[in-house]
């Protein structure tokens, strides 16, 4: 069972059909046709010779399909990571350089050793203190970098930067220098891509195709403006007329290569890596989860990360760049009728045939139609209208989205993740500093205890129920020494306090001090402290401690056995909500 639990692999393949395969292969085809233009692109926006992308969209797609749990996640170059790679070079080398390279493959073999430890620790949680709105903001503002980015190769322009100002100055001072042939073939192609994903399925609705057909034939709209751009590229001329192309890619499948071992670069290089290892595992298992659920599957997110690792060190070793699961190709991969990652491993075969037999017409492909391609694909990423839900449902959450969108427009994208991760846990840490409590009184007539200043409750002036409505850890402990002690201060006839602690799932070493010091003040005051509620695993610990043995009250079963134990009928006033 544990070799079938690392190697999924195992658990899907001997019951494999020739019913499965025939589905898996036509998936494979269509992603194929879709991700060869897409890896060329997410290539060229890290900085990379475009044989990169399709180098990543080999060996990485058959180690995922041996070691990942999903059974229809595409894995390879996604935008988001291709620009987390461009901005984590950027200070080591130039790009295009042998050094750029070196450490794109580095980045990837580092990605794949971090992921791949998270995994065999079981650290897959650690991807929760990634909120969705920090995780939200920042594909946004990745998106919109990412676009940005693009529009150099749309106006035939030079032009750089790691950040939205920056790019915005490069792009006015170079304005003057756009290139008409090369606008007119990006505008026309971004057009021709705006138009297929908006309108096209519905039109070959209309003409009697099928919903099914008419979807996969808009998703792989983009290989058509390939191909029409590339051969207007070849048999106009149009390279000679200073249209930028791709240029002559190396054919043949790539070699089997070390990265780097400068124990220096390696330093540089170490923050980049994470975060794209953070980041890539949060977007592939979203992704995949969603798919998941609507076939009744489930992933294994520890396994996730060792799957993901091993397609990263696959990308490394084979001179690629870091990969993760790609939203639009899973989406298609999974509308297509993939049953098995097989259809990953076909999809492999396609994009090594790719490299052997189109090389040569690659090299005629405008940067100009990629640029449109990536600027469309990217265009789904942005969400603007999440700030607008966030603003009204959690002003906290919203600033936090906010400051990783600002950070990364503005900065770089290290520092708007970095932000975002310690706003979102600065934000828990003071969230639950402060936990919420109530007093409670019993609905008359019943066993249920809510708050009294929400419902006409009965209370008792000589007895008060607390409940306390988070886990009790080292950062709200001394904040719930503060409460009983004031209340007990307000309260001089107060005989009784019952905890009522059904919302506690721990109570650390702090929380458990605090317990005591509690128990002890009020001892000294005259007053006992009861507990009722508690968990079966908060009470094992508990009992392991002096805190039972020395507490003045009792430990109850329920908060209405506490009521019935404690108040007398003669002390039960009704009090209104207020």
């Amino acid at each position: 069972m544990s070799l079938k639990r690392h190697l999924p692999l195992l658990q899907w393949l001997p019951q494999y059909r020739k019913e499965q395969a025939a589905s898996d292969l036509v998936a494979a085809v269509i992603v194929t046709v879709m991700l060869i233009p897409q890896s060329l692109a997410y290539a060229l926006l890290a900085g990379l010779p475009a044989q990169v992308g399709l180098y990543a969209s080999i060996l990485p797609l058959v180690l995922y399909a041996v070691f990942g749990t999903s059974r229809t996640l595409s894995v390879g170059p996604v935008a988001v990571v291709a620009l987390m790679t461009a901005a984590a070079l950027a200070p080591i080398a130039a790009p295009g350089s042998p050094e750029y390279l070196a450490g794109a493959v580095l980045l990837a073999v580092m990605s794949g050793l971090m992921l791949t430890a998270m995994g065999l620790m079981k650290l897959g949680f650690l991807a929760n203190f990634l909120s969705h709105p920090v995780i939200s903001g920042f594909i946004t503002a990745s998106g919109m970098v990412i676009a940005a980015s693009q529009l150099k190769h749309l106006l035939g322009v030079e032009a750089s930067g790691h950040n939205l100002l920056e790019i915005g100055e490069s792009l006015a001072d170079n304005l003057g220098q756009t290139h008409g042939p090369t606008l007119m073939m990006g505008a026309g192609t971004l057009l021709f891509l705006i138009f297929a994903r908006t309108r096209l399925k519905s039109i070959l609705v209309r003409l009697g195709a099928g919903i099914r057909a008419a979807d996969i034939a808009t998703k792989t709209a983009p290989i058509l403006a390939v191909l029409v751009t590339t051969l207007l590229a070849w048999g106009l001329g149009l390279g000679a007329h200073g249209i930028s192309l791709v240029g002559e890619v190396p054919s043949g499948l790539p070699q089997l290569t070390l990265p780097p071992m400068d124990v220096a670069v390696w330093k540089q290089l170490a923050v980049g890596a994470l975060l794209i290892s953070v980041v890539g595992f949060v977007e592939s298992v979203s992704v995949g989860q969603t798919l998941a659920a609507k076939r009744r599957q489930r992933l294994d997110p520890d396994q996730e990360l060792i799957g993901l690792g091993a397609a990263n060190l696959g990308a490394g070793l084979s001179g690629g760049m870091p990969v993760t699961g790609g939203f639009s190709r899973s989406v298609v991969n999974f509308d297509a009728g993939a049953q098995t990652p097989a259809a990953g491993a076909y999809t492999a075969v396609g994009i090594a045939l790719a490299t052997l037999v189109l090389t040569p017409a690659i090299a005629y492909l405008p940067t100009t139609t990629l640029a449109a391609t990536i600027i469309v694909a990217v265009a789904t990423l942005i969400d603007f209208p999440a700030l607008r839900r966030t603003w009204r449902y959690s002003r906290p959450d919203f600033g936090a989205m906010l400051a990783t969108i600002v950070l990364t427009l503005l900065h770089s994208v290290e520092a708007g993740i970095v932000a975002g991760v310690g706003l979102s846990i600065g934000l828990f840490l003071y969230r639950t500093s402060r936990p919420h409590s109530a007093l409670v009184g019993r609905v008359p007539g019943t066993e249920h205890f809510r708050n009294i200043q929400r419902h006409q409750v009965e209370t008792s002036p000589q007895v008060s129920f607390l409940r306390v409505d988070e886990s009790l850890y080292f950062a709200n402990a001394r904040f719930l020494e503060e409460t009983v002690m004031d209340l007990v201060t307000r309260q001089p006839q107060l005989k009784d306090l019952v905890l009522v602690c059904p919302a506690v799932n721990l109570i650390d070493a702090s929380a458990l001090e605090s317990l005591e010091t509690i128990n002890e003040r009020m001892t000294d005051a005259g007053v006992r402290l009861h507990l009722s509620e508690v968990k079966g695993p908060v009470m094992d610990r508990l009992k392991n401690t002096q805190l039972i043995s020395r507490l003045g009250g009792q430990v109850f079963l329920s908060t209405f056995e506490a009521w019935r134990t404690l108040v007398t009928p003669a002390e039960m006033p009704v009090t209104s909500a207020r």
